[in-house]
């Protein structure tokens, strides 16, 4: 699969280090090979959490990965954007210290950067 963008640590947070990446995808197999190829790269198979959201002509698909309701929150950005058609990752590294409600604010961070640099590509 090629099209998969990398924009590596976008941000950190007591500890944590968030990243972002996402693909162009048309199906789950898509996404599938998106992942896969992300987790190639040790660092990112190793990462506490590797949260995604898709916007598919099938409808949309997300995944928290151990982080509860971040892949909501990553799909209503998406969705609000009107991205049809692609993947966001967003990797987080747990860096020791619990973030409560603030995740959610991380992970919109990391999402409104990738956003912001597809926007900014088009």
């Amino acid at each position: 699969m090629t099209g998969l963008k990398c924009l590596g640590v976008v941000l950190a947070d007591r500890g944590s280090k968030y990243a972002v990446s996402g693909a162009p995808v048309a199906s789950r197999a898509d996404v599938e090979v998106v992942l896969k190829t992300l987790k190639s790269d040790k660092s990112y198979a190793k990462a506490t959490h590797n949260t995604w959201a898709a916007t598919l002509p099938t409808g949309a698909l997300k995944a928290d990965d151990g982080e509860a309701g971040a892949a909501m929150v990553i799909l209503r950005m998406m969705e609000r954007a009107a991205l049809d058609g692609h993947v966001i990752i967003v990797t987080r590294w747990y860096g020791g210290k619990k973030l409560g409600g603030d995740r959610f604010r991380r992970v919109q961070d990391a999402t409104r950067a990738y956003l912001d640099q597809i926007v900014a590509e088009c």
